[in-house]
C-alpha cells in the first residue's frame, strides 16, 4: 500500500522521476502469521536501510489468511501491495487478474536459472508449461522426514535390524527402506512405534503426505496442460503408492487419523515414532532444546526414492506476488529486483527464510547451517505440487473423500478410490470447460 505523506515535496518527486527511491514511500506485504513472516520483517528492514522505502509484513492467521486475501482482491482493494499467497492459489489469482504478469521480470533476470527449477515451474508458472510467470518463488518449503538417530545408532537395534531385513540400519533410501524400518520400530507393547504421517482430511494434509508416495512411485495427479485425469491418478504406479501409504499408516501411534504437522513434530519430542513425516518450515523447532527434548538426536533425510528410482517431494511454500490493484506497482518491483539478488537472498537464509536460490542451495555454507539444510538442499529440485487450477479447493476435497477412508479405515481398495476420484475430477474439469 502506497501511502503519501502530506506536503510531498517537488525536489522529491523528482527523485521518483530519476529512478531513487522515495523516503515517504512504504509498501505492504501480506503473508500468514508465522516465523517465516517475522524473518521477512527483518529482512525487508534491511532493505529500508539501504533506500528508505519502509516495507511492513502485515500478518493474520493461518485459518484467515486466503479469506481475507480474497476479500481484498476481488474488492480490487490497494491494501496490499504484494502477498506471499500459496501455490494454489496462482490459478485463480492470475485468471482472475488479481497478479501482476511477472513473465518480462521473470526473464530479464533469468529466473528460470537463478531459482531452482522445479520451484519456479510451481511457485510462479501458470498455466504449466506456458512460460508465463505470477510470482518469485520466496518462502520455498517442501515435506521431508526427521528420525531419532538414537535410535537408529543403537548398536543392539542395528544388529537385530540387519538380522532381519539383511542391510545396515540407516536413513531409508527408498519407499521400501521406509516401510521396513517403519515396521522394525513399531513396538506398541513399548509405546514406540514406527512412522507418523499426514492423515489430515481437513485441508492438503492428507493429500500432501500422499503425494510423497505418487511422486517417488513415478505417478502424476494428471496433465496440468491438458487436464487428462484418466490412466494417471488411477495408474497402476499410483495404485501402489498409495496402497504404500495405507501400509505405512499401520505403523503410526494410536489414534493417527487426524494427524498433520503438529502432531508429526510431537511424534519425535514425545518419544512417539522413529520417523516422522513434516514441512522443513516446522523443522527448526526440532532443532531447539527448548522445543525439542531430543534435539540432540534428532536427524534428517529428504524424501526417499521410490521402487524405480524415483524421488521427489510435496511441495509447500509460498511465492511473492504483486498485487494488481496496488497503487505503488513500480515500488513493488523495484523491491522484487532487490530481492532475487544472490546477496539478498543468502540473507534470507541466514535469517531463517527458506531460499530457493540455486545458487544458495548448492552452497555449502547453506548446507552446512542447520541438521536439515542439506535434505533441503536436495528436496527443492525434486518438488512437484498439487493442481493450481482456480478450482484447486474442490479437486482437493474430492482427493480427500476418495483417499480418506481407505488409507485409514481400509475401506474398498486403493485402485477403487483411485478410479472413483478419477470420475469426480472429469466431472469438475467438464463443470469448468477444461475438457
Amino acid at each position: 500500500m502506497r501511502k503519501t505523506v502530506a506536503g510531498l515535496l517537488a525536489g522529491i518527486s523528482f527523485m521518483i522521476a530519476c529512478g531513487t527511491s522515495a523516503q515517504s514511500q512504504e509498501l505492504t506485504i501480506f503473508w500468514a502469521e508465522w516465523d517465516p513472516a517475522n524473518y521477512l520483517q527483518e529482512l525487508v528492514n534491511e532493505y529500508e536501510a539501504e533506500t528508505g522505502v519502509k516495507v511492513t509484513v502485515e500478518t493474520t492467521p493461518w485459518a484467515d489468511f486466503q479469506t481475507k486475501a480474497f476479500t481484498e482482491f476481488n474488492a480490487k482493494g490497494s491494501a496490499y501491495d504484494m502477498v506471499v499467497g500459496d501455490s494454489q492459489w496462482i490459478g485463480a489469482a492470475s485468471e482472475a487478474g488479481h497478479y501482476v504478469d511477472l513473465t518480462e521480470f521473470f526473464n530479464q533476470h533469468k529466473l528460470n536459472e537463478v531459482m531452482a527449477p522445479a520451484t519456479v515451474k510451481y511457485y510462479s508458472e501458470y498455466p504449466a508449461n506456458s512460460g508465463k510467470y505470477w510470482s518469485i518463488p520466496a518462502e520455498g518449503d517442501a515435506v521431508g522426514w526427521s528420525y531419532r538417530k538414537d535410535w537408529f545408532e543403537d548398536p543392539k537395534e542395528m544388529e537385530a535390524f540387519k538380522a532381519k531385513y539383511g542391510y545396515d540400519l540407516a536413513p531409508p533410501k527408498d519407499w521400501k527402506q521406509l516401510r521396513d524400518i517403519a515396521e522394525f520400530f513399531h513396538r506398541p507393547d513399548q509405546k514406540r512405534y514406527g512412522v507418523a504421517i499426514y492423515t489430515d482430511n481437513s485441508y492438503d494434509g492428507l493429500v500432501m503426505g500422499v503425494e510423497n508416495a505418487i511422486f517417488s512411485f513415478g505417478g502424476e495427479l494428471g496433465d496440468y496442460s491438458t487436464y487428462k485425469v484418466d490412466g494417471i491418478i488411477n495408474s497402476e504406479k499410483n495404485v501402489k503408492a498409495l496402497e504404500a501409504y495405507r501400509e505405512l499408516y499401520g505403523f503410526t501411534p494410536p489414534g493417527w487419523a487426524k494427524s498433520f504437522f503438529v502432531e508429526n513434530n510431537q511424534a519425535i519430542t514425545e518419544n512417539l515414532a522413529a520417523m516422522s513425516m513434516n514441512y522443513f518450515a516446522f523443522f527448526p523447532a526440532l532443532v531447539n532444546e527448548a522445543s525439542n527434548p531430543n534435539a540432540k538426536v534428532t536427524g534428517f533425510f529428504a524424501n526417499p526414492a521410490g521402487p524405480e528410482g524415483d524421488q521427489y517431494a510435496a511441495l509447500g511454500g509460498q511465492g511473492i506476488s504483486i498485487v494488481s490493484y496496488s497503487e505503488n506497482k513500480e515500488e513493488a518491483m523495484k523491491f522484487l529486483e532487490w530481492f532475487v539478488k544472490d546477496e539478498t537472498q543468502k540473507r534470507w537464509a541466514e535469517l531463517g527464510g527458506y531460499t530457493a536460490s540455486a545458487k544458495v542451495l548448492e552452497s555449502e555454507e547453506f548446507q552446512n547451517a542447520t541438521p536439515y539444510n542439506k535434505a533441503f538442499y536436495e528436496t527443492m529440485f525434486r518438488v512437484k505440487d498439487f493442481w493450481a487450477t482456480p478450482e484447486y479447493a474442490e479437486l482437493l476435497i474430492q482427493m480427500n473423500q476418495r483417499i480418506y477412508p481407505y488409507v485409514t479405515a481400509g475401506q474398498g481398495t486403493a485402485k477403487e478410490a483411485l478410479d472413483a476420484l478419477a470420475k469426480d475430477w472429469n466431472a469438475t474439469f467438464k463443470k469448468y470447460g477444461r475438457q
